[in-house]
């Protein structure tokens, strides 16, 4: 009885479909992974990618500095524009912010109008605070409208810290932003001495209105 050459052949196949089977599953499973850590809006990292590359910094390079911020008058332009207008400002901010860290810096999207990055050096900081706050006070044209927002940053450099964790410095550089604003969280008004005070814990601050 002659054998049935598919079948003969069997053995020799099912391993290669199977591993076709996995690389696929791989790749999807690598896509998926990417786009979890990489916000679809702005193309950004998510809290959680982000915070990875962070913390690898950080180890590795005792001047790195956090820097945290949030959008100025954000609100009214989803209110007067509808969202389509905010997420047309949100992902413009996002270009500027990515191209402002370039190569060798790490930005991110922490959620809603707030975002991150962390910087390998934090020389001439407050130049390059100033230079980002004019990147995202620039005009954002949306279906024949201009759109005009502001950022208020905080920094803070984990190395100044007590606790030199990426945890330390993001609440630093938060409540560092928070005080430029003159505002809490919940739109509370704050009056804590001005953090120039504080000393090394927070490195830097800057505000610069819609």
């Amino acid at each position: 009885m002659t054998a049935n050459p598919a079948l003969s052949a069997l053995p020799f196949v099912l391993p290669v479909l199977l591993a076709g089977g996995w690389a696929t599953h791989a790749v999807r499973l690598y896509r998926r992974l990417y786009r979890i850590r990489r916000d679809p809006l702005t193309g950004l990292l998510t809290r959680d990618g982000w915070s990875r590359a962070a913390e690898r910094i950080i180890a590795r390079n005792s001047r790195a500095v956090i820097v945290l911020g949030d959008l100025n008058g954000f609100k009214p332009v989803n209110d007067d524009h509808g969202h389509d207008a905010g997420d047309a400002v949100l992902a413009a901010v996002g270009q500027r912010l990515a191209d402002w860290c370039g190569k060798n810096d790490v930005a991110g999207r922490l959620g809603g109008d707030e975002f991150v990055a962390v910087l390998h050096d934090g020389q001439d900081l407050n130049q390059r605070l100033a230079e980002l706050a004019h990147l995202v006070r620039e005009p954002v044209e949306h279906q024949g409208v201009t759109l005009r927002v502001g950022i208020s940053l905080g920094s803070a450099r984990p190395a100044d810290l007590e606790t030199p964790t990426l945890s330390a410095a993001l609440k630093a550089a938060d409540t560092a932003m928070y005080q430029v604003k003159g505002r809490g969280r919940r739109g509370r008004r704050q009056f804590a001495p001005a953090l120039a005070g504080v000393g090394r814990r927070i490195a830097g601050r800057l505000r610069l209105a819609a």
